[in-house]
This record gives C-alpha cells, sequence and structure tokens, in this order.
C-alpha cells in the first residue's frame, strides 16, 4: 500500500470508498476475467463491484454469460473468497486471522455510531446522482489494526434494500489489505442475528447457540431513499 501511495499518491482502499475505481478494471483484477469479459459484466449483468461478481457467481447470472464455463466460474470464486475474506474454517482458526467477536464488535460501533449521528458522512460517486453526503463512516482501532467500516454502496445492496445493514469493513492483516461483510442473517438457525459473510459457524460459537430469536438485532430504518 506504502508503493502505490508513493507512485500513485493514492491508496486503493480509499478509491473503492470514493467509487473512484472503473468497474471494468476492478472485475478485470480478478483472474480469469479480460477487458472484454469485464465489460460484458459489467453492460449486460450490472455488475460493478466484486460483491455483485460474487453473487452472480453464487446465484446463476454468471453461468448465463459466454464463456463463463464451471470450472472458470470456480475459480474465480475461489479467488474472490481470498479476497473478500469468505474463507471458512471448519475447526480451528488461523493465528493470523481476526476473530469474529472483534469484526462484530466494529460492526456494533459502527452501527451505534451511525445511527447516533456521530459519524462524518461521505458522499459517495456511485448510486448518487444528487451527491449527497449520506453514508456514514467509521475510522477505529483495535491493539494494532486499523478499521475502516460503512454501509455497502453496492448495486447489490441498493436492489434488495440492504444499504443500511450490510456493513463492509476493511483492515491491514495478514498479506495485506483484507475485508468482511456483516449482515443481519434472514433465514436459517442465526435469523435475525449479525453474522460475518462466510464465518457463520464461529458466530454461531461465539453467540453460544445454534438457534436465535427471530427478529433479534434487526437494522433499523433506512439512512435514506435509494
Amino acid at each position: 500500500m506504502l508503493r502505490d501511495l508513493i507512485v500513485t499518491g493514492k491508496l486503493p482502499m480509499l478509491d473503492r470508498l470514493r467509487g473512484e475505481l472503473d468497474s471494468v478494471e476492478i472485475l478485470r483484477s480478478v483472474p480469469g476475467i479480460g477487458r472484454v469479459q469485464a465489460a460484458r459484466l459489467h453492460h449486460d449483468l450490472g455488475i460493478d463491484h466484486l460483491e455483485d461478481l460474487e453473487a452472480a457467481a453464487h446465484d446463476g447470472r454468471l453461468a448465463t454469460v459466454a464463456g463463463f464455463g464451471e470450472k472458470r466460474i470456480a475459480g474465480i470464486i475461489d479467488s474472490l473468497a481470498s479476497r473478500l475474506g469468505r474463507v471458512r474454517y471448519p475447526a480451528s482458526i488461523p493465528p493470523d486471522e481476526v476473530p469474529v467477536e472483534e469484526l462484530l464488535d466494529i460492526d456494533r460501533e459502527y452501527r451505534e455510531a451511525a445511527a447516533a449521528g456521530k459519524l462524518r458522512r461521505i458522499a459517495p460517486r456511485r448510486f448518487n446522482p444528487k451527491g449527497q453526503a449520506w453514508l456514514p463512516i467509521l475510522h477505529t482501532q483495535r491493539g494494532d489494526r486499523h478499521y475502516t467500516a460503512l454501509f455497502s454502496n453496492t448495486a447489490r445492496a441498493h436492489d434488495l434494500g440492504r444499504t443500511n445493514d450490510w456493513v463492509v469493513i476493511y483492515w491491514d492483516g495478514g498479506p495485506g489489505e483484507r475485508q468482511c461483510t456483516v449482515v443481519t442473517d434472514r433465514q436459517g438457525a442465526l435469523r435475525g442475528w449479525r453474522v460475518v459473510r462466510g464465518r457463520e459457524t464461529e458466530c454461531a460459537r461465539y453467540y453460544g447457540c445454534h438457534g436465535a430469536p427471530y427478529g433479534a438485532g434487526l437494522a433499523s430504518e433506512p439512512l435514506h431513499a435509494t
């Protein structure tokens, strides 16, 4: 990240938060996707973010695009799982993995501060034609880890009305910048509870149960009209 700052004067993470990276270039950064394919995904499926691509790979939309066979899609899913922090750990947790309780605490701090109007709000360039500063952003610290948290401003989050629910958390750790998304689970044993995507088993252990009261922890009213 220091090299990027020195060479370009910008940090990639901040570019993403401000929506300044071209969608096609973002998609091209995924192994197995070239410029032509990235443009097709962006224009035909409306995919402009790695989280959108991940959803399309899982829900079958990616398979409808010419050139995306089962093997290529599997490779894309594997690559995104690593980049977006979706790796599941069924038993032990690697020593450099951030505990889910810490991520859930960041999520709690962010949502409480956002609801109380204590956070600075930024004006994202994506899905914000009026240029309104509606997106609360949190910078906080846990030990030697610096976190940045904000609501998801992706096409998928807007389509599903989850812009006030999905919280994306960034931090520096391990080989470089890391990222995860915390959401309110809408089905299954953890319905109504906040969970870190891809680490539901650890969240269940953290909550100390495999069943959850319905409606617990559901998000508040949207911060803005989408």
